[in-house]
């Protein structure tokens, strides 16, 4: 009984408050729009040339290694476009 009456005090006082970006952080927004994307053209680059290779090692016939890369690629192009999504999950 007295524990629920501290709490309801304290929730009463402390509220939900709402968050608020601090000062100057739009510079640190565009950093980090920036290396976005960097991440976004690296991953495309990274796929592209997997294609490439893909296609070359099929077209000698030789053991198919870059199938890997390709998927490597494209799983981590979707870890990494949904990485605010994760972690808004994750705090809330």
């Amino acid at each position: 009984m007295i524990n629920t009456a501290i709490e309801e005090l304290l929730m009463a006082q402390i509220g939900n408050p709402e968050p608020e970006a601090p000062p100057n952080s739009d510079k640190i927004l565009t950093l980090v729009r920036y290396f976005t994307w960097f991440v976004i053209l690296s991953g495309v680059t990274g796929i592209m040339y997997a294609g490439g290779r893909f296609a070359w090692e099929k077209w000698n016939g030789g053991p198919l290694a870059s199938a890997k890369m390709v998927a490597g690629g494209m799983l981590g192009g979707v870890i990494a476009t949904s990485a605010g999504t994760i972690m808004n999950a994750l705090i809330s």
